[in-house]
């Protein structure tokens, strides 16, 4: 026990030491110290021990004093005399004066926080990584700007201030420089004092140089010299530190195992090393410790390396501590004066006596991967506060950091921890400032740098050198994960392009280019396949990494080929260089190739032997399409035309240029041919990517770019020949009778070359047709994104972000959609639900090509169908011809002979001549489809070419002559133009006929253009046009008559089936009188909830009292869902049952922060009026009988038994509490309500008793049953007791009157209302039954009450049915369920509610008439009363009148509740003096009621304003007691209340028979009421409340509301940014939930916030729920952007938040970053779903839908 014996000595010790300390006497004795560094050593080695790290640190309460008496050691003991000794004065000031004489610097530097907000704006950004903060955000000119909100990952800085971040608009208000502190650039050590620049110098490097040797420090119990404490214990500590490799659960385990502590404790550990980096777990002697670092290491090496466990000296540990407090201390101290920051920026990087890699600074950097998270972060932090924010120091520390890049890359591939707490994250911050970059590019060569850097990574290689990924080991591709920052790095370095090239910056720029082309010739066929024949492949081989090499590289070969482009000699160089590496990669192709000639159409080309359905074949050819790219360059920047000399093009072979892109075409359509399916999925999933808008700028794009430069500089014939032989058609087309297609034996393979066939037709067409890439084309980049555009639109209208994922990003997430979508679409607002969409402008649909190149083939026929129906629509014909091609540029200007070149034709005639014989299955209509499309095209060039020329000299494109001449010899069949001609009028080819028709126009258009060429062509063009009219009249007149003999044949068949059902209907007469009959009653049956019949709206309509009018005797006759069964209602039938949904519900309530009641212990016999907590029923108003619901129920109970026995999922329902779905609507139901019959119309012969009357019988009655209650108790008689009424049988035992399948189900419902109610296991014996299932009647009518008031509906007529039959069934259900308990317990709840309104001596503690809700009160008391009036067997009273007085009592009492609590500001309105009768009658009341309570009450003069509150007050009561009479007494209501407008109040008051004065009730029972009103103020409760201001409810109660949400939703981002988790101490909370109930921020999906509920861990969200909203919770998760709905602990859902960006649409995630701002209407949505108590269905139905939502453990979150 010695340790804690010294322990508890230790701190009086230290206590005296704090008192005669004094850190002036100390700084004082150190300055004139000889040997400063030795003197502050000494210091520290005495104290820090004995001030840090003393005994272990628990989690228990009194850590947190703990860590408070040691931050004040620290800086009383320790910091204080440094900041003494640096400022030679009392700190405090010192300092004031530092900042005072600062000039600020304009650079921001505010660090963000983890989940703060950045913005970055998307037209003045130098690049994406350029952001503000929220404050620097607000105060500059990008606000108006679009601009990209995103949460940060913490750890990036505001670039606020940073002139090169920025197009324009650097600075923000607060950090404008002023124009005196920027023109010099001075040396900020010069504004300080001579003598504190040396103490700066010696007390920061004898610092820093303390804290790098502590936390570089790699011994666990020795401390470096000068250090050593004078009196050394045997006290270790276990030190636990972080990896990234174990799970929280497995350090959790470990742990408990380990030191034996509790779950909870090492919860709080396992948190700790995820947060820092490191948490002692024991403390003691050596031994001690080293037995759990044992332990630990046992338990964590057996799947992996073990956790990482150190037994530390204390005193190590101790040093360490501090060090870190001083590096903090560095920190803020620098932040007073830009001198001190420079002072520090030159010691930290100052060379050490060893030479290279030696300052202080390098230490750390080299160091870091050895260092524990929390140290990184706070070394990270200060180098940010101190080298970056220091311009002159941030250049020198870039050159350090390129010249360690290497290393520190290596040290980090090696680290397990995330990028984020590496010194190599720290690259962004400087590789990004393009001024930087380029020092560093030139100066250390980073570019070639980063390049090999990554190349070394990478060490997998085939024969030829290639990258070779398969197999990879998890190992590997964690590695391979970590390689990837590095292309990150060279992307940041790339990211803006030069405008001044200088020769170094070209050298190196090429030296860079040249590393990189090195590793593109190791991806240049790698993943090659070969077809598989026979059968499958075995194993799917790798391909996703040489994918994702792809994707990375994708931006940065572009942003290569950028720069390339802003100078001539740098892009003539790049060309030669990678047309040398291209033919060095072709110079490895395997030789010997057999050469083959080919001829046909009478050309003849040579080529060599090669089919991709037999050899190797690679989709990855980067080093093939970064030639294309620079050769368009060539084309754009026109050097090719100005300098051919320069440019390599002789030593181009066209022919090997196509090669190998041609031989991935062919791949693709050989796998759409279904020809590799025996390859598996590897293959369909690298040729979706190829083509994906992810990879397809640098894939397939420029493949077709490849070919179409190949082909524009060979003979057309040639190429397509080539294209036909590696297509594998060639023999197709070159046979003699080609055009009489040969009969292939095999299907399959017919069918595959017919796909070939129509894959390669499409190729031409992509060859010739795509031309709107600046550079191929005579287009801008602006025409290049409109046409993507116009085509997505052309499929359907798509939101913004569709459009924006279909549309390639370039390196800063930039699309240039913007610029261009509101010249073509016209956006359509969002409702409630969906969102905003784009839709095309109909002039731009001539624009519409049915092949552009990016359509997959399922958007293409989409694409086509619009097009057609529009067509259709606009009443124009359905021919979908070629837009008009934008001309070429010189470079490509040959591709058009294509069109007419005579191999081309000759395939165009074989197609067209199958297509005219159409005999088996030698030809497809998409193939003619495409040969229409090329005829078609090369029509538009020639009549381009045509109107454009000046003479008949230039025109060197002649298709209409070529074809119209006959076929060659062998075959001689028709020209080209004679096969259109004769299928036009083909009735196999209807669909088509409207293209050739457009062809054969354009034909003769042309033939009249050449002909009257030479004369004047304007007449031509008239001419033309007139011979198109005719046609297209002669067309119209066609469809015409075609439309009208449709018609008439459909009026024919209609009539002969009308005159075919009048024959049947006469033959079976009878049957359908019959129906009819039926018809009519049901009719009239389900006319019960319509307004009243016109005899009876004569009588005024009463729902209460002996004047009621009651529901006419009318049968109730209603269908089983299950069986289909009708059914009449009736007590003693089979039981008919509804089913429905009991919760809890806190949506009324007026205090939250009640605790919920005690199960076991709590009497809801009065409820408060603050309505904390209801019980509140549903239904989905779906009927069954009970015996089919107890079938399905069983039903459903067994599937789950086996479910539970199969796979352990959870369902969306919860079997065991009794839920299941609605069989018909699956609506959530956890129990069912019996259908009663309604009451009967009351007997008017007998006499009403007055209210004096009544109540005297009535506490006669009251007598008799406590009397008979003490007899059963004490078992004596005593004489005859009170005088009992006549005719009153206190021992009558009334008979039931339901049948026994209604009593059971009445049992059920009251079993379900009770369980969910109380929470409690069902007991029938328990005498709050009755009374739960009174309540949630009355909670139930109360809500709907406040829905339609809120929503502003009447009162009568607007509820949905299903909840019109849940409140009629539940309300006769409540007056009927005294049946089911015992009678004694009914008189007892009757005697005791009515003694709050007549007070009976007999019964203690009634509550006071404030803490009662009247509501409530009437509905108990009123459904109670039936039970003592069964016992009246006089026959003189009607139940009625009963009701009538109660609900009298019951409102006066409530007018005096609400005249209590009125608080009635005084206002001067200019009133009669004499007010009318109400208002004299409130005075007195009012007056009454001070004289009671000895004026704890206001005075108040204006009896208006009384009456005015009483009015207002008492509204809501009535409204809701006329819904409860109504129901009760089925009751049709009078025409005022089913409309809403004036004359509400009179006919509601008339309604319930009351006086539209309801003072006159109080007024004309004067001398009975006077007494009761009497002794309810008397209650001492009334004066406690009044006097204490616990006014808890005013009248009317205000319907709550979620809370108000910001506008903009940023402002949460940031409340939630500065949100820290409440039991981790300061820590940022990782997922901040926002309650849209009371709007509490949470803690949430941690495991620092999770909370014991019933024995259970549940996480922040779910544990707030049971206080907030009793189960049920609504939640913001700010970082998500999502709602969360939780139900229970097993239940949730998410939901669309009601924030939504410009374009309507919600980001969920947070993934586009467009500014989000409120959608008012979405969020009313929520807040009804809330008020209407629909959330618990939602989950369901979502739960139902998607059964991963099931799988979520909710309760964690």
């Amino acid at each position: 026990m010695a340790a804690s014996q010294s322990e508890r000595d230790l701190p009086s010790a230290l206590c005296s030491e704090f008192l005669n300390f004094s850190a002036k006497d100390t700084a004082s004795r150190w300055l004139v110290a000889a040997d400063l560094q030795q003197e502050v050593y000494r210091h520290l080695a005495v104290y820090v021990p004995r001030i840090l790290c003393q005994g272990p640190s628990g989690g228990s309460s009194n850590s947190s004093r703990e860590e408070q008496r040691e931050e004040l050691a620290c800086q009383l003991l320790l910091l204080a005399p440094l900041e003494w000794l640096l400022l030679g004065e009392e700190p405090a000031s010192g300092l004031a004066l530092l900042q005072e004489k600062n000039q600020p610097s304009p650079l921001c530097g505010h660090v963000f926080k983890v989940g703060e907000p950045t913005y970055s704006c998307r037209e003045c950004a130098a690049d994406p990584t350029c952001v503000l903060c929220m404050q620097c955000f607000l105060g500059s000119v990008h606000k108006e700007h679009r601009y990209r909100m995103t949460t940060s990952g913490g750890g990036g800085f505001c670039d606020c201030g940073d002139a090169e971040a920025w197009k324009k608009g650097p600075y923000c208000q607060k950090h404008t420089p002023t124009a005196s502190n920027r023109d010099t650039e001075e040396d900020p050590v010069a504004q300080l004092p001579a003598d504190m620049v040396a103490r700066g110098y010696s007390i920061f490097s004898i610092i820093l140089k303390y804290a790098v040797d502590m936390l570089t420090w790699e011994q666990e119990d020795q401390l470096p010299a000068g250090l050593e404490p004078p009196d050394r214990g045997d006290t270790y500590y276990c030190m636990l530190f972080n990896d990234e490799v174990h799970t929280y659960e497995q350090v959790i385990y470990t742990l408990q195992k380990a030191v034996n502590c509790s779950q909870k404790e090492a919860v709080s550990f396992a948190t700790t090393v995820d947060r820092d980096g490191r948490k002692s777990v024991r403390y003691g002697d050596f031994q001690f410790c080293e037995q759990a670092k044992s332990v630990i290491v046992r338990n964590t090496s057996r799947q992996s390396k073990p956790l990482r466990v150190e037994v530390m000296h204390s005193s190590v540990v101790a040093h360490q501590c501090f060090a870190l407090k001083a590096l903090s201390w560095l920190g803020q101290v620098i932040q007073y004066s830009d001198g001190l920051r420079r002072i520090l920026c030159q010691v930290g990087l100052q060379r050490g006596p060893e030479g290279e890699n030696s300052s202080l600074v390098d230490q750390l950097m080299l160091n870091d991967s050895k260092m524990w998270k929390g140290a990184r972060n706070i070394y990270h932090q200060l180098l940010m506060n101190s080298l970056l924010m220091d311009l002159k120091y941030k250049k020198i520390f870039a050159i350090q950091f390129a010249k360690s890049y290497e290393r520190l890359q290596c040290d980090y591939v090696r680290d397990d921890h995330d990028r984020e707490f590496s010194i190599t994250d720290l690259s962004v911050q400087i590789f990004t400032v393009p001024s930087l970059a380029r020092m560093l590019m030139v100066e250390e060569n980073l570019m070639t740098t980063i390049i090999r850097t990554f190349v070394d990574h990478l060490r997998h290689r085939d024969l030829q050198g290639r990258f070779q990924f398969d197999r990879y080991t998890a190992q590997q591709a964690f590695k391979f994960g970590r390689v990837q920052s590095l292309i990150g790095d060279l992307k940041y370095v790339l990211i803006s392009r030069p405008s001044e090239w200088t020769d170094q910056l070209r050298l190196k720029f090429l030296e860079g280019l040249e590393a990189f082309l090195e590793l593109l010739k190791c991806m240049q066929g790698m993943d090659p396949v070969v077809r598989q024949v026979g059968q499958h492949i075995e194993m799917e081989p790798e391909w996703e990494a040489a994918f994702t090499l792809q994707m990375k590289l994708t931006h940065i070969i572009s942003m290569i080929q950028e720069w390339c482009s802003t100078d001539e000699r740098v892009l003539i160089e790049a060309y030669r260089k990678c047309l040398s590496a291209l033919s060095h990669c072709h110079s490895s192709l395997p030789d010997g190739e057999q050469p083959i000639s080919l001829s046909l159409a009478g050309h003849c080309v040579e080529t060599f032997r090669y089919q991709v359905s037999q050899d190797k074949v690679s989709i990855h050819l980067p080093v093939c399409r970064l030639l294309a790219g620079l050769h368009v360059l060539l084309s754009r920047t026109e050097v090719a035309s100005r300098f051919p000399e320069q440019l390599p093009l002789g030593e181009l072979s066209p022919p090997l240029l196509i090669e190998l892109p041609l031989r991935c075409l062919v791949l693709c359509a050989q796998v759409h041919a279904g020809m590799w399916r025996r390859n598996g999925f590897s293959l369909i999933n690298q040729i979706y990517y190829y083509h994906n808008v992810k990879c397809r700028v640098e894939m397939f794009d420029k493949d077709i770019i490849m070919l179409q430069a190949g082909a524009s500089m060979m003979d057309p014939n040639h190429f397509l020949m080539i294209v036909l032989s590696r297509f594998e058609l060639f023999h197709i087309f070159s046979s003699a009778d080609c055009r009489k297609r040969y009969r292939e034996a095999n299907k399959d393979v017919v069918q595959q070359q017919n796909t070939l066939i129509e894959e390669m037709l499409h190729l031409i067409i992509m060859v010739v047709c795509e031309r709107y890439v600046s550079g191929v084309g005579q287009v801008e980049p602006f025409d290049e994104v409109r046409r993507e555009i116009i085509h997505q639109l052309s499929i359907r209208p798509m939101a913004h972000s569709e459009l924006v994922k279909a549309l390639p990003e370039n390196g800063n997430k930039e699309t240039g959609l913007e610029r261009v979508i509101d010249s073509v679409a016209s956006f359509k607002k969002p409702g409630v639900t969906g969102r905003g969409l784009y839709e095309l402008r109909p002039e731009w649909n001539k624009h519409f090509n049915l092949y552009f190149h990016h359509y997959s083939r399922a958007d293409q026929s989409k694409a086509e169908e619009a097009q057609r129906k529009l067509r259709r629509q606009n009443g124009e014909d359905t021919a979908l011809p070629p837009p008009v091609p934008p001309p070429l540029c010189p470079l490509f200007a040959s591709l058009v002979n294509l069109l007419q070149c005579d191999v081309l034709l000759a395939v165009e005639g074989a197609v067209l001549q199958w297509a005219v014989e159409p005999s088996g299955g030698g030809w497809t209509e998409s193939m003619l489809q495409r040969v229409l499309h090329l005829v078609g095209m090369a029509l538009l060039e020639e009549h381009q070419q045509l109107e454009n020329s000046s003479g008949d000299d230039d025109i060197t494109f002649s298709y209409t002559s070529k074809i119209t001449r006959p076929g060659e010899a062998p075959s001689t069949s028709g020209s080209v133009l004679a096969l259109l001609e004769s299928l036009q009028n083909a009735p196999h080819l209807e669909i088509h006929k409207d293209m050739i028709t457009w062809i054969l126009k354009m034909v003769a258009n042309i033939k009249t253009m050449r002909e009257r060429s030479s004369s004047i062509s304007t007449v031509t063009i008239s001419q033309g046009q007139g011979k198109e009219e005719t046609v297209r009249d002669k067309d119209k007149a066609e469809r015409k008559r075609k439309a009208e003999m449709a018609r008439l044949r459909r009026e024919k068949i209609m009539a002969q089936m009308s005159e075919m059902q009048k024959h049947f209907i006469n033959e079976n007469k009878e049957l359908f009188q019959q129906s009819l009959e039926e018809l009519e009653a049901s009719t009239s049956a389900a006319a019960e909830n319509s307004p009243p019949s016109m005899e009876l709206s004569c009588v005024s309509q009463v729902c209460v009292g002996p004047r009621r009018v009651g529901g006419a005797e009318r049968r109730q006759l209603v269908t089983c869902i299950l069986c289909q069964e009708e059914q009449e209602v009736r007590g003693h039938g089979r039981a008919m049952v509804l089913a429905a949904f009991v919760q809890r519900s806190t949506v009324l309530s007026k205090n939250r922060r009640r605790n919920l009641p005690n199960p076991e212990h709590h009497d809801p016999l009065f409820m408060h009026p603050d309505l904390s907590l209801g019980i509140h029923t549903a239904s989905c108003g779906h009927i069954m009988h009970a015996t089919c619901w107890q079938r399905y129920f069983e039903a459903v109970q067994l599937k789950e038994q086996r479910r539970q026995q199969r796979l352990r999922g959870h369902t969306s329902y919860d079997v065991e509490n009794g839920e299941f779905l609605c069989p018909l609507c699956e609506c959530l139901s956890n129990t069912v309500i019996p259908l009663l019959p309604h009451t009967h119309t009351p007997d008017h012969s007998v006499d009403h008793p007055s209210l004096e009357a009544w109540l005297k019988t009535t506490s006669q009655q009251v007598a008799a049953l406590h009397s008979a209650h003490r007899k059963q108790i004490d078992g004596v008689a005593e004489g005859a007791g009170p005088g009992v009424p006549e005719g009153f049988r206190v021992d009558f035992i009334p008979q039931n009157p339901f049948s026994s399948s209604i009593s059971e189900m009445i049992t059920t419902f009251s079993m379900s209302t009770y369980k969910v109610g109380l929470k409690v296991n069902p007991n029938e014996q328990d005498q709050r039954v009755p009374v739960l299932i009174w309540s949630t009647c009355a909670y139930t009518i109360q809500s709907i009450e406040r829905l339609l008031m809120d929503e502003e509906k009447p009162l009568f007529g607007s509820l949905p049915c299903r909840q019109d039959d849940c409140l009629s069934s539940l309300t006769r259900f409540s007056s009927a369920c005294w049946t089911a308990a015992t009678v004694t317990t009914t008189h007892t709840h009757f005697i005791r509610l009515l003694s709050a309104l007549v007070p009976d001596s007999q019964v203690e503690n009634t509550p006071c008439i404030l803490d009662i809700d009247m509501f409530h009160l009437l509905v108990y008391c009123v459904l109670s009363y039936s039970s003592v009036h069964s016992l009246d067997q006089s026959g003189r009273s009607v139940v009625d009148s009963a009701h009538l007085h109660l609900l009298h009592l019951v409102t006066v009492a409530h007018l005096v509740q609400i005249l209590l609590t009125s608080t009635t500001e005084e206002v001067c309105m200019d009133q009669d003096s004499v007010g009318s009768e109400e208002e004299e009658l409130t005075c007195q009341l009012y007056n009454t009621l001070r004289k009671h309570l000895n004026s704890v009450l206001p005075e108040v003069t204006s009896g208006w304003q009384l009456f005015r509150c009483i009015k207002v007050g008492v509204l809501p009561f009535l409204r809701a007691a006329a819904l409860f009479f109504h129901y009760l007494n089925s009751t049709a209501p009078p025409a005022d209340l089913l409309v809403t407008g004036p004359g509400q109040w009179e006919a509601l008051c008339s309604y319930l028979s009351l006086p539209s004065n309801l003072l006159q009730l109080y007024q004309s029972q004067h001398t009975l009421l006077e007494p009761l009103i009497h002794r309810w103020c008397c209650h001492p409760g009334v004066r406690q409340t009044l006097q204490g201001g616990g006014v808890s409810v005013r009248y009317p109660r205000e319907s709550n509301q979620l809370i108000e949400l910001p506008e903009d939703y940023s402002v949460l981002i940031n409340q939630a940014s500065s949100f820290t988790c409440p039991r981790s101490g300061g820590d940022k909370s990782r997922a901040p939930t926002l309650c849209l109930v009371c709007g509490s921020m949470l803690c949430s999906q941690s495991y620092c916030c999770q909370t014991e509920v019933d024995g259970e861990d549940v996480g922040a969200c779910t544990a707030h729920t049971f206080t907030c909203g009793a189960g049920l919770g609504l939640f913001l998760r700010v970082r998500e952007s999502q709602v969360l709905f939780v139900a229970g602990k097993t239940k949730g859902c998410f939901y669309p938040p009601p924030y939504l960006d410009d374009y309507g649409e919600t980001d969920q995630g947070l993934k586009r970053g467009n500014p989000l701002h409120l959608c008012v209407d979405r969020y009313r949505k929520i807040e009804r779903l809330w008020r209407q108590h629909g959330v618990a269905e939602v989950i369901g139905h979502a739960q139902e839908a998607n059964q991963t939502l099931v799988a979520i453990d909710w309760q964690h979150l």
